[in-house]
């Protein structure tokens, strides 16, 4: 192989990398949002919170809530490398 390609190659190993870094991160904070929501009294907001509806709507609100801190703290990791 030439320089080009084992640029490219590393490149592309490095981006595969960083892509699964991201997800796992994700998934970690979509998790700890779930386990995090399990103390909220949905029963307030809801009428039947252990109903399907109820359980759905407490997976998007985890969702949501883990993307944003995951979206925080990769940007965070992502700003500590260029200092």
């Amino acid at each position: 192989m030439n320089g080009k390609q084992q640029l490219a190659e590393q490149l592309s190993q490095s981006a595969s990398m960083t892509a699964l870094i991201s997800m796992i991160v994700s998934l970690i904070c979509i998790a700890l949002a779930w386990w995090a929501l399990q103390s909220l009294k949905l029963d307030l907001l809801i009428r039947q919170p252990k109903g399907p509806q109820g359980r759905l709507l407490h997976l998007f609100l985890a969702i949501i809530l883990g993307q944003l801190v995951s979206g925080f703290l990769l940007s965070y990791i992502s700003w500590s490398q260029m200092l």
